[in-house]
């Protein structure tokens, strides 16, 4: 048997439990989206009418809607045909990229992360010092709570002519360097943002980013595939090492490897974009072994739409994933377990340009149950779930369904 976990990066489908603690009450990344359709407006050159996905319905998407806020959103209406389906509210405390994968992973996060104040500067005159000296800086540009376009907006330019970095944060946990490809060096990007990583250690920051860009000014300048995320390491075993340890086929699709650390990650695919990941997860699908798990990150939803508040991008983003959905299903075995996820919300429709604490949709394919999946406490359960198909060592959190 072999188990795949596909994350749709920010795909929520609505407020948490706890979501007015994190100010996200009534926060729904789904079903905003699909009311804006309905309305007319998320209409652009690319899409236009009502949000159509007609393959992730067909997998529970609408009913998983309508467990976790009472309401199919327009548009979602239709039989379920071919899957199980349920919603789940995270455990970890904030509202994450690691937090929600190590808890997808079977390891909810059991301490708090640091954060930057919003404060301006941000970060810690110590911390910045320490950067510039052993990064061999003249200084950073930035150190607020920011935008990543619109920063690198803002100080591209200056950035290209000092060879100063841009360094800001959001509401995660998260330490951003963006630089220029070319003038900077995507290498030298890669050795300050390490240096970035042991020094912020002791905050217990969850991530330093190095986020390269091109172009010649502002009017042109955009970030490219070449990010890299510098994270720390789960604190207990995920899936990912228990397939590792047991000799298992591993492979991992966009920014898996990273966010785990590249620990038990084993091939790792990258893309640039949906579409590519995407083809990269058919053809890691296509090599993987018998026993073998493969986990994926479709990042697009998250990092161009949901960051940038942008609905019609990110109704056309769901059309896209959607659309090819069938070629994933025909290239499943009988005996093959399909998960169909979201890490949180970034709800395009919401104040600010944050994730939002939401529930997430479970969308399994087999042809092994067909029992239902329900609301879950805790993200963990999918992990426990892929484990028992895949024969491996339950993790210490999280029951299979």
């Amino acid at each position: 048997m072999r188990a795949l976990i596909l994350v749709m990066d920010s795909v929520g489908i609505g407020g948490a439990p706890d979501a007015e603690r994190y100010g996200d009450e009534g926060a729904d990344t789904v079903g905003h989206i699909a009311e804006a359709c309905m309305a007319g407006r998320a209409d652009s050159a690319a899409r236009e009418g009502p949000l159509r996905l007609p393959n992730l319905v067909a997998l529970g998407l609408g009913e998983a809607c309508r467990l976790a806020t009472g309401r199919v959103p327009p548009g979602l209406e239709g039989r379920v045909e071919r899957g199980q389906f349920g919603c789940a509210s995270e455990v970890s405390k904030g509202k994450d990229t690691p937090s929600g994968h190590w808890e997808i992973a079977g390891v909810p996060v059991p301490f708090d992360w640091g954060y930057f104040p919003r404060t301006t500067p941000c970060f810690p005159a110590e911390l910045t010092r320490a950067f510039c000296e052993q990064a061999g800086l003249p200084g950073i540009l930035g150190d607020c709570h920011a935008s990543g376009t619109e920063i690198i907006a803002e100080f591209g330019e200056r950035h290209m002519r000092t060879g100063m970095p841009i360094c800001y944060t959001s509401a995660d946990s998260v330490f951003q360097i963006a630089a220029h490809e070319e003038t900077f060096g995507l290498e030298r990007l890669y050795e300050i943002s390490a240096i970035a990583r042991r020094l912020i250690d002791p905050l217990k920051i969850g991530r330093v980013i190095a986020r390269p860009f091109v172009g010649t000014s502002s009017k042109d300048f955009r970030r490219t595939s070449h990010r890299r995320d510098f994270s720390v390491p789960p604190p207990e075993d995920t899936i990912l090492d228990h397939a590792a340890g047991a000799g298992r086929d591993v492979v991992t699709i966009g920014k898996i490897d990273d966010i785990f650390a590249h620990r038990g990650t084993g091939r790792n695919m990258r893309g640039d974009g949906n579409m590519a990941l995407f083809d990269a997860t058919l053809n890691g699908l296509a090599s993987l072994a018998d026993g073998g798990f493969l986990f994926a990150n479709f990042i697009d939803f998250d990092t161009l739409h949901g960051h940038r508040r942008d609905v019609a991008g990110y109704a056309a983003a769901l059309e896209a994933f959607d659309n090819r959905l069938p070629e994933l299903l025909s290239r499943l075995r009988s005996d093959d377990l399909l998960i169909i996820t979201a890490d949180h919300g970034c709800d395009p429709t919401w104040s600010g340009t944050d994730h939002t604490r939401e529930q997430v949709p479970i969308l399994a394919w087999s042809t092994q149950s067909s029992s239902p999946i329900g609301r879950r406490a805790g993200f963990a359960d999918m992990g426990a779930t892929a484990a028992r198909h895949l024969g491996l060592p339950e993790p210490m959190q999280g029951a299979h369904f």
